[in-house]
């Protein structure tokens, strides 16, 4: 087994693929927080579409989405707000057959919705991020409260919202013979006899040519030639032949057959856990809501729990493009916090510490 303990942030897709690798690879992936997400943006037409208000990602300070609106505020003091049903019109087109709202294979899930401001929402999944999340209240990183009934009922609500509208739009795509593997139901057996028939080829004729690739980077990550390439667009291999008994990047693609124990039960609108409960931080207040995020890495850092934490920044030389960084510097990490609303390969800042996979 690795050595390295890497804890990573991610949404729903970048979760699941995670869970994946766990699954078939050697991974050193050891605790998984999740965040909640709608939707995600296209970097480029995002700023057209900023462009088509006269402004620019540069002039942006801090921007996030909540109550219909996306909401920007600017270096100079303003803040500038657009319908969020304008800013859906350059939503990846991935997004629409995500029927998750909150990464339900994460450790921990987190997100803003059903708590107060300032406050973020943590769904305890597993008993390891129960006993991190109990540790760190009692070390004083996080405080924390129930979740009222009213404040669940709400979550519950915009999560089934989610699944029902986008899982009407894979129905719709299946009808038109563009595959949505990921939401066939298939026995672990079948599922184990369709990824050792798949390879390359068949990932790019079911996922990326069909528009379901979320950019996560697994693919290239587990490749053990190296074939795979992401670099701004979506994943290309070189002109080499796979090897014949290599299957694992049409394994551990989120949008590939999910084996059952990782399945999403649609009749579970916010998927199994343990205890959900409304998080502050008691140690930092930079980043996003309730701060938990960044509190929790902190607290694994910090405590030995993890080696390095997998998270995303902010490029320096382009304003709000995402890069995957592995660190354990506290103040990288505090420096990377808050949402960045568009995606990049996670996964590639894993490939140096990559070990063995099937």
């Amino acid at each position: 087994m690795s050595q390295e303990k890497i804890a990573m942030v991610g949404t729903p897709c970048e979760i699941m693929a995670a869970s994946k690798i766990q699954q078939y690879t050697n991974s050193p992936i050891y605790f998984k927080i999740g965040l909640f997400c709608m939707e995600n943006f296209s970097y480029l037409y995002f700023t057209k579409l900023l462009e088509s208000i006269d402004l620019t990602m540069d002039e942006i300070e801090k921007f996030r989405i909540e109550k219909g609106y996306a909401f920007f505020n600017l270096k100079n003091g303003e803040q500038i707000k657009i319908s969020l049903s304008k800013a859906k019109t350059v939503v990846r087109k991935n997004c629409n057959i995500c029927v998750e709202l909150t990464s339900e294979t994460s450790d921990v899930s987190v997100g803003s919705i059903g708590s107060e401001n300032g406050w973020s929402t943590v769904i305890i999944r597993t008993k390891k991020g129960e006993k991190i999340i109990n540790d760190a209240i009692k070390q004083k990183y996080l405080k924390a409260k129930e979740l009222t009934p009213s404040q669940l009922k709400l979550l519950e609500r915009i999560a089934s919202n989610k699944a029902k509208s986008n899982h009407e739009i894979i129905e719709e795509r299946e009808s038109k013979a563009r595959p949505v593997l990921y939401q066939r139901d298939k026995t672990d057996e079948n599922i184990m006899e369709e990824i050792f028939e798949s390879n390359f080829d068949d990932l790019r004729a079911n996922v990326i040519n069909v528009g379901s690739c979320v950019l996560c980077g697994a693919c290239e990550y587990v490749c053990p030639e190296e074939l795979i390439l992401i670099k701004n667009t979506k994943p290309r291999k070189k002109r080499k032949p796979c090897p014949p008994d290599c299957h694992t990047c049409f394994a551990v693609c989120p949008r590939t057959f999910v084996p059952v124990k990782l399945r999403n039960d649609l009749s579970k609108k916010i998927g199994n856990y343990r205890k959900i409960l409304s998080v502050k931080s008691l140690r930092h207040n930079k980043g996003q809501d309730g701060v938990v995020v960044t509190t929790i890495l902190d607290y694994l850092i910090s405590n030995n729990k993890v080696t390095e934490t997998l998270i995303v920044d902010k490029k320096d030389d382009l304003a709000w493009k995402p890069v995957a960084k592995l660190t354990k510097d506290i103040d990288e990490i505090v420096k990377a916090s808050g949402t960045k609303y568009s995606v990049c390969p996670v996964f590639k800042p894993l490939k140096q510490l990559k070990k063995d996979v099937i």
